[in-house]
Formats: C-alpha cells, sequence, structure tokens
C-alpha cells in the first residue's frame, strides 16, 4: 500500500475497502503488470502471485569432492588476487612492505595455479571412479548384433543336429 493509498484508508473502513479495489484494477508498481494480481475472498484482499516459480536445474550438480576442490581454489585465487594488489599499492607507496608482499604474490600464484589444477585433477578422478556412463557407438552395438545373431543360428543348428543324430533308429521296430 502506497504513501497516498494510507492517508485514503487511514480516515475509516470504507476508504480501505475502495484503495484494494482500485489496487485490483490497476499494477502498484509500472513494472508488474495487472494481470499479476488477484482477488481472493470476498473482502476484497488481494494476493500477489509467488515472487518466483522453481524450475528444474539445467544441469546436474557438481559431485562433492569438485565442487570442494573448486571452492577452494577460488578462495585461493581471490586471496592471490588481493595480495598482488596491496603488492601494487605498496611498491606505488614505496613502502617496506612491498618487497614482502610482491615474494608472497609469486608463491600465492604457484598456489593459486595448483588449485585450479587441483579441480581438474578432481574431476577427472571422480569421473574416472564413479562415474561416466558411455555409450557404445552404432558400429559397436550392430556388430554385436550380429554376434549374437551368428551364436543363436550356431546353437539353433546344434540343436537340429542333436534331433537328428537321436532319431537314428535306436529303439525303432521299422524303418517306415
Amino acid at each position: 500500500m502506497g504513501t497516498a493509498e494510507r492517508r485514503r484508508a487511514s480516515g475509516d473502513g470504507a476508504g480501505a475497502h475502495v484503495t484494494v479495489q482500485q489496487r485490483s484494477l490497476e499494477a502498484p508498481d509500472r513494472d508488474i503488470p495487472a494481470d499479476a494480481y488477484e482477488a481472493v475472498g470476498g473482502a476484497g484482499q488481494v494476493q500477489a502471485r509467488p515472487l518466483w516459480v522453481e524450475e528444474p536445474a539445467r544441469r546436474r550438480r557438481m559431485p562433492d569432492p569438485v565442487r570442494t576442490a573448486a571452492v577452494r581454489a577460488v578462495i585461493i585465487i581471490a586471496v592471490t588476487m588481493i595480495q598482488a594488489m596491496v603488492a601494487f599499492f605498496c611498491t606505488m607507496a614505496g613502502s617496506w612492505l612491498a618487497f614482502p608482499m610482491v615474494i608472497s604474490s609469486v608463491v600465492s600464484t604457484v598456489v593459486a595455479t595448483w588449485g585450479a589444477l587441483d579441480v581438474w585433477v578432481t574431476r577427472q578422478v571422480w569421473n574416472q571412479r564413479n562415474g561416466v556412463v558411455s555409450t557404445p557407438s552404432s558400429t559397436a552395438r550392430a556388430l554385436r548384433r550380429e554376434r549374437r545373431r551368428a551364436r543363436r543360428q550356431g546353437r539353433a543348428a546344434e540343436r537340429a543336429q542333436e534331433r537328428i543324430r537321436g532319431q537314428g533308429g535306436a529303439g525303432r521296430l521299422s524303418h517306415s
């Protein structure tokens, strides 16, 4: 409720009811469309739509070890950048702290590079241990299908041979 609406509503209850009805016809903010507000109940109360709608994630969440390594790398890189800025400003100011800060910035750069590589290595190790489901190519699938079909035909031919051998005349009284 805006300031002007509070002034109108402060008199009596009827003014408040009129103000609410006016709110339902026009949007209180220019960037919110008027149909974003819905009247609810018989008292003329107005209820806004939710601020956001939950949507499913586009990508899967990173595995915990990889996410931990990424957070660690981001923190190390941020500290390295701050150290480099402090070293620069100390050098410009001619402070005695410039030399130690430059040395520590160089060391931090090496550590930040290690942190970035750690994320990559952790991701590769996790994928190898837990998880990339490889799907065979269509040619491999076709070759397997052909081999299966050949095995089935071979077994069927073998069964047919067994039946023929089993009917070789043993135990029969006539050959007709």
